[in-house]
């Protein structure tokens, strides 16, 4: 924390730093005996009427009275990775977003709003990078009759966590009652040691999702737009291990390469057959596939809640980059 010379602790934060990274030290229950000093790390989102909001990376937001703080500071962005590659927010959400195309999209000026007839939040949210073009307030009501249209409700995919990310337009739609749904995070990683970890032996790649694989795929009753959906990106791969008795196989994956990124999603193992490293073993021949192609880094997205995917990645050499959210109309 901030500290003069006299060594005291200082706050050196005002309302005109909204938008910044701070770090600030609050003391709780003052003037009891229990007071404890609690610090915090995040976006300050908003300072009205004697409240700070600051917004930490996993997208929670902190109300903190103004009385309370005893110590405060402005703070430089995140340090960038020290291994596996660098990049920035935008780099990746548009790598992510070519990766799971919608059906239709339309433009709001720097938004793109996505639909696929209700086939994941991903293809069916905005996707804000930048601005609208026109008052928060203008965009949401254009926001939400689009979806409207479509029998859809609407949905904006916001960001917090890294440089450049999204923390201020999520403490918006908080305050106009939009609700977060859902958290997970983008994770980055290189790719050429993820290619050496299993042999690849045994695995089938394909450029098409074939009953088998989709009988795999966690998404039952699979439809026509959910094949357009997995079928997009610049260029697929969807790998199998093929089943004992010949039915659905034992472990699936896809991948979609583009330019120096490889991305990672459906990678599920019959739940008979886990912890035999079958999800490593797909990821390998994809891994290998997609260095052939000239790629060099990996990503993948994970839900904050599943703890084994967490650990399985963790140990593949992947490592957090921000966490995305996304925050659902009200009713």
């Amino acid at each position: 924390m901030e500290i003069s010379a006299a060594g005291r602790l200082e706050v050196r934060i005002t309302t005109a730093d909204v938008g910044k990274r701070v770090s600030v030290r609050c003391l709780t229950e003052a003037g009891t005996a229990g007071g404890k000093f609690t610090d915090t790390v995040g976006v300050l989102t908003s300072w009205d009427a004697g409240v700070l909001v600051i917004t930490r990376k996993s997208g929670e937001s902190v109300r903190i009275d103004a009385s309370s703080l005893v110590a405060g500071k402005v703070v430089p962005a995140a340090p960038a990775r020290r291994r596996g590659p660098a990049a920035g927010y935008e780099e990746l959400a548009q790598v992510a977003a070519r990766a799971w195309r919608p059906l239709e999209s339309a433009r709001l000026g720097e938004w793109e709003l996505r639909a696929a007839a209700g086939f994941t939040r991903r293809a069916n949210s905005v996707l804000p990078l930048g601005t609208p073009g026109v008052p928060l307030d203008e965009a949401l009501d254009a926001v939400r009759r689009w979806y409207g249209e479509r029998g859809l409700p609407a949905y904006v995919q916001t960001t917090t966590g890294a440089e450049g990310t999204q923390e201020l337009l999520c403490a918006e739609l908080e305050r106009r009652g939009w609700g977060r749904e859902v958290t997970a995070e983008l994770w980055i990683g290189a790719l050429a040691p993820l290619a050496d970890r299993a042999e690849a032996e045994g695995v089938v790649l394909a450029r098409e999702a074939d009953e088998a694989w989709l009988a795999r795929y966690q998404r039952k009753g699979v439809s026509e737009v959910a094949l357009k959906v997995l079928k997009s990106g610049p260029s697929v791969w969807f790998a199998s291990v093929p089943g004992e008795s010949g039915g659905a196989p034992a472990a699936i994956g896809r991948c979609v390469v583009d330019g120096r990124w490889a991305g990672f999603a459906a990678v599920e193992v019959d739940p008979a057959q886990r912890r035999r490293g079958l999800a490593t073993v797909v990821m390998a021949a994809l891994a290998g596939r997609a260095l052939e192609e000239g790629a060099s880094a990996a990503w993948l997205q994970v839900e904050e809640r599943n703890a084994g995917a967490r650990a399985l990645y963790a140990g593949m050499g992947f490592a957090a980059h921000h966490a995305y959210h996304h925050y659902r109309e009200p009713s």
